[in-house]
Order: structure tokens, then sequence, then C-alpha cells
């Protein structure tokens, strides 16, 4: 059995494939005052080829910012204060500018959450793919050209000639996502990073862009980091599942195990505020918020928030309890309280 998801002191299976991504211990600074704070905090994962890892949790967990500093794409003034970056072997850390901007969009693909600002209103759909194909490859315009129809055939496109030419505009959403989904494909990428991609979508449309991602991860073996608020989403993509809380995961494994066993009380949070047709009365919701940065509590980040806390909770911070293939950073998962 492949393991995708590795922690701290693990080794991958004899046999099992090289990682496509390969992230140990990652940390991620940013100045709150006169201090720092980590908004990304000793994170460690790894991805093989097509496999997905769903990367889940609450807005202001540290998902984005994680993502952001896979390819160096921080905005100072946060930073990368420790850990290592590995795709395909290479350490992201140690890429000049040329290699970094080689394997961003070369070797590793985009998809935002929003088509409307990560598209420039003023490009053609054609302006947007060229971009991606001439800064990757060395072909002339009329084979480019030929390139951009097929990628927007094979992301089901009705009409590839008449949508090369449309401004994002002329669009409608599920369209434009499926534009960006080509440009993330472009140069045949070994990894994709998919940042809450079908947010801005209704569901109907949702589901159809979560399909076309499955397929065409199925058909050329891609490595998928799908960074999602939503379980439902992550449940249905998802070979492996990280949860994350206040820049730490909390709890990672198999998605099936995860979701029909978890063990951390974030997790069976998320899943309690899942709407369901049959549940009658409100949302069981998470009490409170994920604290901000330099906020955050002593002991364990989440006790606050804990129906299940106990008075260690607030005193030390919980160790990695570590099950097969499972990992959940809660004192509960040990009977340690």
């Amino acid at each position: 059995m492949t393991t995708t998801v590795t922690h701290p002191g693990e080794t991958s299976p004899a046999g099992a494939p090289l990682p496509v991504l390969d992230v140990a211990h990652l940390s991620v600074s940013v100045p709150v005052g006169a201090r720092e704070a980590l908004a990304v905090d000793d994170v460690s994962f790894a991805i093989a080829p097509g496999r997905t890892l769903g990367l889940v949790g609450e807005s202001g967990s540290g998902k984005s910012m994680t993502a952001r500093a896979l390819v160096r794409l921080l905005e100072p003034p946060a930073r990368l204060s420790g850990g290592t970056v590995r795709v395909l072997g290479r350490e992201v850390a140690q890429l000049d500018e040329p290699a970094l901007c080689a394997m961003r969009g070369g070797q590793v693909g985009f998809i935002f959450q929003e088509p409307m600002t990560a598209m420039n209103p003023t490009w053609t759909v054609r302006a947007h793919l060229d971009e991606a194909l001439a800064l990757h490859s060395t072909d002339g315009p009329v084979a480019r050209r030929r390139a951009a129809l097929a990628l927007l055939d094979a992301v089901r496109i009705p009409d590839p000639i008449r949508c090369l030419h449309a401004f994002p505009h002329e669009l409608s959403g599920g369209m434009r996502q499926r534009v960006l989904i080509a440009a993330a494909l472009a140069c045949q990428p070994a990894l994709v990073i998919a940042d809450e991609p079908t947010t801005a979508l209704d569901v109907t449309i949702q589901a159809e862009i979560l399909d076309l991602l499955a397929e065409l991860q199925r058909v050329r073996g891609i490595a998928l980091l799908l960074i999602s608020h939503d379980l439902g989403v992550v449940a249905r993509m998802a070979h492996e599942v990280a949860v994350m809380y206040a820049g730490r995961l909390v709890e990672t494994g198999p998605t099936r195990d995860v979701l029909q066993a978890p063990q951390h009380p974030y997790t069976r949070g998320l899943l309690a505020a899942i709407p369901r047709p049959s549940q009658a009365g409100p949302l069981q919701a998470i009490p409170g918020s994920v604290p901000p940065l330099g906020a955050l509590p002593s002991g364990c980040a989440f006790h606050p928030r804990c129906s299940d806390a106990r008075p260690s909770c607030a005193v030390e911070a919980p160790a990695v309890v570590h099950r097969a293939h499972r990992a959940v950073r809660c004192v509960l998962a040990d009977g340690q309280a």
C-alpha cells in the first residue's frame, strides 16, 4: 500500500514511488507587533504521483499560506522560517530565480479560487494560455495556438475556437474556471495546487469541475494538493486528508478512515457542521473562531473551543500520536488525559 501522507520520522514503504511533493517541518513566520508568530507551524506531508491530498480547515487556519510557501510565493513580511520543500526531489529553497520560474507553471500548476481575480480582464483566453506555453516551451505561435485549442478541448469547453478569442467577462464562472485549469495543465505539470477551486461556483458547476479535475488527474497521473474548507469536496476527491488548525496539522490519514472515525475534536466538529438533508434544527457549529496570529492560547490551540478539553489542554501542547497510517495531535488520542 502506497502511503502519500507522511509524518516526521516516518519513511515510505519499500517499493513506493518517490513523492512528487515532499514537505518536512515547514514553518512560516509573520511579524506581529514587536515579535514573530508562526502562521504555519511544523507541517509535514508528501504526495505521490496520481494521488490527492486534501488540506482542510476553516479560514485563517494557514492553508493558503502553506500553499504559497511551497513555491516561494510568500508576500513579505511573511517568510519561510523552517523546514524543507522538495518538488521532484529538488529543494525549492535552493533554486535560483530562473529555475524557480521554470518550476512555477512548469512542474507545478496552480488553480485559484476566484477566476475573475486570477485572470487579466484585458487579455483574451488565448493570451492567458499563450503566456504559459511561451514561458515553458520553445514552440512557435502556430504550435502554441494548436496546443491552446487542445487544452480547451481537454477541459471540455464546447467551442474552443470561439473561447480562444473571448475575454474573461464574456465567459460564465464555470468556463473561466475551466480556462484556469487548462492554463494550470498547459505544461504538463507533475503537481497541481488547487486552492479552493470551486468556492465561487454554484453546486451544479462545482460538481462538473470536480469531476473534470478527477478525470484529468487519472489520465495524466498528476499529484494534486486540494485546499478546501469543505469536507464534502475533500471526501469526494482526496485519497488522504490533512486537517489544519491555527497553522498546525491536527489530524492526517486516509480520507475514508478520518471521515468515518475522526479522532480529533476539531475534525469531529467540522463533520458535525456539514448540512444534511435529514437534519432538523440548527447546524452544530463549532463555537468561537480560529484565533488570530499572535494571540494563540497556551497549550492546545483548539482547547478554548473544544467540548472535550481537559485542564491539561490549557497548559501543555499535545504531542502527535501515530497509529498505522493515521496521526493525531490530541491528548485524547493516546489516553494521556
